[in-house]
Order: C-alpha cells, then structure tokens, then sequence
C-alpha cells in the first residue's frame, strides 16, 4: 500500500463538474476492495502530513479568473516624538491572476496583472484625542503610472515557489517594485522548515510552520543578501531591529489569503531615542467565487507561452531594484560659488554651526564637478582652506578626489594643510581605494618634511587597516600600502623612524604582521619595544593568540634580556585585558613583589581596577583568585608608591557606557614617568577608545641627582606626547629632547598649549536601502559631524619643583539621521538632527618640593547644551507640507571626584597656589 499510495495522490485526476457528467460516466455504487484501502489510506496520508507540518501541492485550475482584494498600509513615525504626525499612505487594489501555461509536473505559468488601484495618504493635522489625524486624501497617479500598472507581468510557480519572474525591464522602476512586491507574496511552500528564498528582499532565510490550513513564514531579514543595499562606516553607526512575518491560509490546495506583516525600528547606535519606526501591512483576500478566464495556451515552455503574449517579457530578478531620490532643494557647489565671499564660514570647530557647515559642504561635494572643488580650494581663503579640505577628503567623490590631486602640491603646500589633508583621511569612517591611492601617489618618492612624512606612514596604516574591515584586503592600493609600510620598516635606521613605521602597523591592525611586531617587541631597545606592544594593543582579543601571550610573558617577566618598566607594564596589560588565565593573573601578582615600590603599586593597582570594573575581561577570573587569604591581604597589596590606576564610568545611557581611565606611573624620586588618560566608549557589542592622550617624560632621574638603577643604562632627557583618537594613532610630538632644548623652550616658551588635533571629521557615514515587502522602499541616512579641538600643555618649574600637565578639549558633535519613502506620486522624509556642545578639562599638579611629593588631579567637564529637531515632510503630487518640533537642554557642568586622598591634596595645593 504504501508503494501504490503516492502514485494514487499524484494521478488522482480532478474530476469535471457533475453537470457536465453523461450517465455514462457516473461512478458505480460499488467499490472493490482495493480502491476502498486507497481512499483510506489518503485519508492518513493526509493526517500525516498535516500533523508532520505540511500540507497538499499548491495549485490554480486552468480556464480560471482568480481575483483577490489587495490592501497596503505602510507608516513612518518618531518613537520619541508620538505627538508629531508620521506618514502614512495606503493603497488598494483588485489582483487578477490565472493560469497561462501548466507542464506534466505541475508547474505552473501565472498571470498577474493589476487592476484600479486607489492610493491615499495622511495629510498633516493635528491629531485627536484617540491619536488619529484626519481623514485620508487620495493622491492621483499620472496617466503613464496607471498605464504601467496595468501591464500584466508573469512567474513561473510550482506549488508555491517562484521559479522564474518576467516583466518588462523598461518599466519605471516603483512601478516594477510594486509589482515585485505583490510578487513576493505568492513566494511559499507548503511544509515546514528553513530554506533560503529570493524575494523582493534579496535572498534571505525563511522558516515555515504548518498547522492546519494556516502556513506561517517568519524572514530573517539580518540574514538578506542583495546588491546595491548602500554603505556604512567602520564603526557601527545604526541600530536595526527588523521583523517580518506573513500568515497564509489554504484550502482544497488554493491560496485564500495572505497577511504579511513587518517593522523596522532604526537608530543612531549613540542616541536611540530618536529612533524612527516603519510598519507594514500587506493583505490578499481571495474574492469568491472564482470566474471562468482565458484558457492554457501550448507550448514546450515558459519562454514559448510567453511568445504568444503583447509586450516584451525579460527575465527579471525578484530582488527589488535600487530608486535614488532626485534632490531638488539640496544645496549646489555652483550656486554656492557665486555669493563665496559673502558666505565665508566662520571657523570655531568647538560650535555646532561649523559642524553643520561642514556636513552641508559635504553634500554639497557629493555632487558637485572636478572644475567646482578646485575653484573653491583656489578660492579659500588661508584660514577656511583646511575645513575645505577636510571637506573634500570626506565626501570622496570622484570628483573631489581629482581634484585634491590637482591642488596639493606636496613640494609647496604649508606643512600644516598636508597634515590636515593625511589626518582627514586617516579619520575617513568609510574610506576608498581611491582615498589610499591618492594618499600613496602623494608620498611616493618624494623628500618631505619629516613631520608630514610621519603623519603620512600613520594614516596609510589606517587606511589599509579600514578598508580590510570593509573586506576590501584584496584591493591593489591595499596590497601595495602593507608592501609600502613593511619596506620601509625594513629599511628604516633610526630608532624614530622604525618607531613611526610600528604604530602604523598598530593602525592597520592586520593579523599577519603580528609576528614582525612580535620580533621587535622582543628584540629592540626601548623605544621600539614600546612602540610595538602599543600596536599590540590595537588588535581586537580575537588575534592575541597564545604566541603573543608567550612572547608578553617573557617581556613581563624579562626571561631573555632586561625591558625598561613601561614596556614590562604594557605587556602585563596586554595579559589581562585579553582572557588571561588564572596563572597569568597570579603570576602577575608575584611579579609585583619583585618590582620598585612605583612600579609594584602602579601593577596592582591596575589589576585591582580590573577587579571592579563591570566590562572588564579578567574580572570573573581575579574575583576568584581574590578569594584566596594568601593572596587578598593587606601585606600583599599595601604599598606605599605614589603611582596610581583609576577608572571608572563618566556617562552611563541605555544605549552607550562612557568611561575614563587614569595611570600615573611615578619614578622612585617622585617625578612623573607617563601619564595616560583615556576615554572610551562602549556600546552594545563595540568598542571606541575615542581619546588617549599619553604623556612621558624619562631622564628626569639625574636632574633630581638620583642614580640609575644597576644594569639600566641612563636614559636621554625628554618628554613628549602621543595620542589616539577614535582607533587612529597618530603622530607622536615631542615637547624637547635633551638638557639644552629643555631650558630653550622653557625660557622661550610663548606660553600657548600644543595642539593635539584640531578639525572637523566625518565620524560617521552610513547609507542603507531598505526594501519593504511592499515593494516600496525606504533609504535611512546617517551622517555623525566632529568638530574637535584638543591641545596639551607641560609646564616644568625647576626652580619650584613643580610640574603642571593640562588636556582641553572642546567638541561639538552634530547628527543628522533620516529615513526617505518613495512611492510613485508621493514622498515622505522623517528626519531627526541632534547637536551638542562640550568641554572637558584634566589638569594635574605635582610639587616635588615636599616629602612625600604631592599630586592633584582635576577632571571637569562644563555645562553642555544639545537641542533636537524632529521633521516630517510630505509630498503628494503638486502638494507637500513640513512640520517641525523640537526640545532644548543644558547638562550642568560638574567636577568628578576620582578619590578622597586626591581631594585632600587638592585642597591643599590649590590653596597654597591661590
């Protein structure tokens, strides 16, 4: 029986209406055995299935007119601002559909054609008290768009799948994804499980559950693959929460309905309050009863079924097509060109206003000729040249890249412009390879300024590092950066140089050189190995491997040669902050007992600021070793340095943990040996350091008349600062270099702090086309403008003994986040801009005049102002309306107190001062 069954539900045939039935025909009263144990065991067959999650083959009958109601409704809305009417459009329609063409199989050739369709929208009124606007307003279509619609397009089916769709390609493009859209709807299968499908979403993951007459599809909508989707920066710049799930019902073999549902929840990754939602809704409602259509035509295939048809029918791809927006009102370079002098931007990078000044000049790039943006560098003035140039480097547009290269000259240009045109690229969120060639063609072979040529070696790293993290490694430009890079580390003879090419590696963060700069940590003089385990510190855990673990081991525990204490320090930091083991940590912890009393206090403290802090890797692992007496006591960690290790939260939100870290590492005779200050931001999964500024200073020994430790030899007299921002190393400056530039710019000194970087960047760049089920689509934009300006400042008293370091930067942060609808005859645009303003000081004071030395650390941040401004736009035909609403703010401004012993010195200080 079970042999015979599946041949008997396969050529079942479908018997013809009664009343065409001659009493010929009729069937006897009787039955034999046999047929009687057929009909049985279909009737289990079925149970089985429908029990197991499937249900009969899909199918429609030949000679029939299948009509079914369709509905759309699809919204936009601020989350954060419910008071403000979204948009909303909704659509109607008749589906008409019948079966062309059927093969021995049972695959199908499918009609589809659409039939007066009603569009309406919501137009802007104030809401009532139940949340609604008012009454809908219907948007007429243009005569072209009807005619469009009307044109019937074709699938080929089996039983559910889309096989094959076929349309005419000339077809206006949201007219053609209408169509994809309705489409997708007859995309299913009638038994469970998880399949990849192509819709109009792209090829994405779906899984089905039967129950009955109902099969239910939930679309991984993370999961879609489709080309031409849009781009994003390297850091994570939108939160996305998508769901999609359509309800069908079957019966006798015959789709009855369809009710396909999704949303998109989608935000800034830094400010998730102005979140914009999407929802829609799809409906097919089958219109009974069925009609008599046209009959099946013959033919050995689709394509000959089709020859018989008006129009022209290609093969099309079910995924949806890409539609730009034409912008009529954004802001052109050559209407801009010709009021330029009386619309000079007034340039305070700190304001907001010249962060949105330069968002605008990047769009403005966008689209702009080659024979534009070199006008407008030619016509800069000197102190508006840099924000132009940064500009340009940002939009990276064909045009604005061309015409960079024209205009820097390398040989001529002000040391100053060069480095700001290399900084900007290295901060590129989203860089080309066209950015890396320009940058390579304008270092290649030429004799520069030293400081330019530095500052160009750390910002190819960057951007060779960048474009791997966009999958990009397999570039030319890419290949020969790392080639470029490695040479001259190879060929480098000073210690400087060797050093600039290191942290360029760190920038690159690429996990095949990781054994070079495992050989230079492990072999090289100070300043080398120092410089290659901070490009260790770079890497994400994931490549610090057991290797790297051995090879930190041996610095830490300098088990080859002796390493100067802040290289054993940064190796031990690499341990912990990696998944170290319990045996790393305890080690660690006995290796303190052997160091300076400085050094021991600096280790410990770093491990006990591991301990409290929430997100740290280590902290299960030192919570448990903390648990042994033999190691917690107070003979063990009671030292009596001046060294310390501090961290801990500055902002904590829903969406981003903000924290600050500060390590002061003191030499025996209380001078400052390094200072590090770093702030980080951690959100949902990643992590920025956004600033860390490092400042050391060595060879203060002498001038304090202490003797070298045995076995280390003395080191030069210097002090100098390094700094990363967002990820990106930069150059490292040096405040002077030897006794004799010491007291040159002590008695020199005009008083003005060092400026650490100084600018405007793009922080981040994001450009994302959303396809709804519907066939509409929604383009969600993000653009994240820095205004920054940070300088540094040391101020070495011999005469007092006292020792002043100060870190001020001001920024100003600016977001414009949108989401774009596009249907034909109306447009919708939700948009969300977000500012801020702030200021942050850290200042430290020690006076070596007293026993012990006494050290006050300040850390304040000013009041910070921010506003938001929601906006939603409509357009329908020749009518469209804005509505804005906004809020406002102050943050007070507050001092953080780090601990209780550094505000007793504080007060102590401060007072004598004043």
């Amino acid at each position: 029986m079970l042999q015979i069954l599946p041949t008997f539900v396969v050529q079942l045939p479908l018997p013809p209406p009664f009343s065409s039935r001659s009493p010929a025909q009729l069937p006897e009263p009787t039955m034999n055995p046999q047929a009687a144990w057929g009909y049985i065991g279909l009737l289990c067959f079925s149970f089985v299935s429908t029990a197991k999650g499937s249900l009969q083959p899909l199918s429609f009958q030949p000679g029939t007119l299948y009509q079914y109601h369709y509905t759309l409704d699809v919204q936009l809305e601020h989350t954060s601002m419910l008071s403000l009417q979204g948009a909303c459009l909704q659509a109607e329609a008749l589906v008409q559909l019948h079966q062309l063409w059927r093969d021995q199989s049972g695959e199908e050739l499918l009609q589809v054609q659409i039939r007066d369709l009603k569009v309406q929208h919501k137009p802007e009124e104030e809401r009532s008290q139940d949340g609604t606007g008012g009454p809908p307003a219907e948007i007429a279509l243009s005569q072209e768009a009807r005619a469009e619609l009307q044109q019937p397009v074709f699938i080929f089916w089996s039983s559910g799948k889309v096989k094959a769709f076929y349309g005419d390609e000339a077809e206006s493009i949201l007219i053609s994804n209408l169509k994809r859209g309705i489409i997708s709807l007859l995309q299913l299968q009638p038994h469970a499980g998880t399949a990849v499908e192509e819709d109009i979403s792209g090829s994405c993951q779906v899984t089905y559950t039967v129950s009955n007459h109902s099969i239910t599809k939930t679309k991984d909508l993370l999961s879609c693959t489709k080309l031409n989707s849009g781009f994003t920066s390297v850091n994570k710049a939108i939160q996305w929460q998508p769901t999609s799930r359509s309800q069908y019902m079957v019966k006798d073999n015959l789709l009855q309905s369809v009710l396909a549902e999704e949303s998109h929840v989608l935000s800034p990754a830094l400010r998730s309050t102005t979140s914009i939602k999407i929802s829609s809704r799809q409906q097919l409602q089958l219109v009974s009863p069925p009609m008599p259509g046209p009959a099946e035509v013959t033919g050995r295939s689709p394509e000959d079924a089709l020859a018989g048809t008006e129009g022209q029918h290609q093969t099309l791809g079910m995924a949806s097509l890409p539609f730009r927006r034409v912008c009529t009102h954004c802001p052109s370079l050559r209407a801009y060109l010709k009021d330029f002098d009386s619309q000079r931007v007034k340039m305070d990078t700190s304001k907001v206003a010249t962060t949105w000044q330069f968002q605008r000049f990047i769009r403005m790039l966008h689209s702009a000729k080659k024979r534009d943006v070199l006008q407008l560098l030619r016509r800069a003035p000197e102190e508006m040249l840099p924000f132009v140039v940064e500009a340009a480097v940002a939009a990276q547009s064909v045009a604005s890249l061309a015409a960079l290269s024209d205009f820097l000259d390398f040989s001529k240009e002000p040391k100053s412009l060069l480095e700001k045109f290399l900084y900007a690229a290295a901060f590129s969120p989203r860089p080309s390879g066209e950015l890396l060639r320009l940058v390579l063609d304008k270092l290649d072979g030429k004799q520069l300024a030293p400081d330019v040529q530095e500052t160009g070696i750390v910002a190819m790293g960057s951007l060779v590092g960048k474009l791997c993290q966009q999958k990009l490694c397999g570039l030319q430009e890419v290949e020969r950066g790392v080639e470029t890079i490695l040479r001259g580390l190879k060929g480098a003879e000073k210690e400087s140089e060797v050093v600039i090419y290191l942290l360029a590696l760190g920038n690159a963060m690429l996990p095949e050189t990781i054994p070079t700069l495992l050989d230079h940590a492990e072999e090289g003089p100070a300043t080398i190995t120092a410089a290659a385990i901070s490009a260790l510190q770079q890497f994400p855990a994931q490549h610090i491997s057991s290797k790297v673990k051995r090879a930190m081991r041996r610095i830490l525990h300098e088990k080859r040669k002796s390493y100067e204490k802040t290289c054993r320090l940064a190796a031990a930091e690499i341990l912990l902050d990696n998944e170290p083991s319990p045996m790393d940590v305890i080690n660690i912890l006995l290796a303190a007992k052997e160091l300076e009393t400085e050094t021991a206090t600096f280790l410990l403290l770093k491990v006990w600021n591991s301990l409290h802090a929430d997100h740290h890797p280590a902290r299960k692992i030192m919570k448990d070793i903390m648990g042994d007496p033999q190691i917690n006591n107070y003979n063990f960690f009671s030292k009596a340095g001046i060294s310390s290790s501090f961290s801990g939260p500055l902002t904590v939100t829903q969406d981003l943990l903000s924290t600050f870290r500060l390590d002061l590492l003191f030499l025996e005779g209380g001078f400052l040996r390094k200072s590090v200050s770093d702030f980080s931001l951690l959100s949902r999964g990643w992590q920025l350091r956004a600033a860390q500024v490092t400042i050391e200073a060595q060879g203060m020994e002498s001038m304090l008349g202490e003797n070298v430790l045995e076995g280390e030899e003395e080191p030069e007299l210097m002090a100098g600062m390094s700094a990363i921002f967002f990820d990106v190393q930069l150059r490292p400056i040096v405040f002077f270099q030897g006794y004799t530039d010491l007291m040159a710019k002590v008695l020199l000194s005009s008083g003005e702090p060092t400026s650490v970087v100084k600018g405007n960047l793009l922080l981040m760049d994001h450009h994302q086309v959303i396809p709804l089920q519907s066939g509409l689509q929604v383009a969600v934009k993000l653009q994240g403008g820095l205004g920054l300006d940070i300088s540094a400042d040391m101020d070495v008293n011999i005469w007092e003994q006292e020792l002043k370091t100060s870190i001020n930067a001001r920024g100003s942060l600016t977001i414009d986040f949108q989401a774009e609808l596009d249907a034909p005859s109306f447009q919708a645009t939700l948009r969300s801009q977000t500012e801020v303003e702030t200021s942050i000081h850290f200042d430290t004071m020690l006076r070596f005049s007293s026993s012990p030395v006494l050290m006050c650390l300040q850390l304040r941040e000013e009041q910070v102002p921010y506003r938001e401004i929601f906006t939603v736009s409509k357009s329908a035909g020749s009518q469209s309306n804005t509505t804005r609403k906004g809020r406002r703010g102050t943050m007070p401004g507050r001092e953080f107190a780090l601990h209780r012993a550094n505000s007793k010195v504080c007060n102590l200080l401060l007072t004598v001062e004043e």
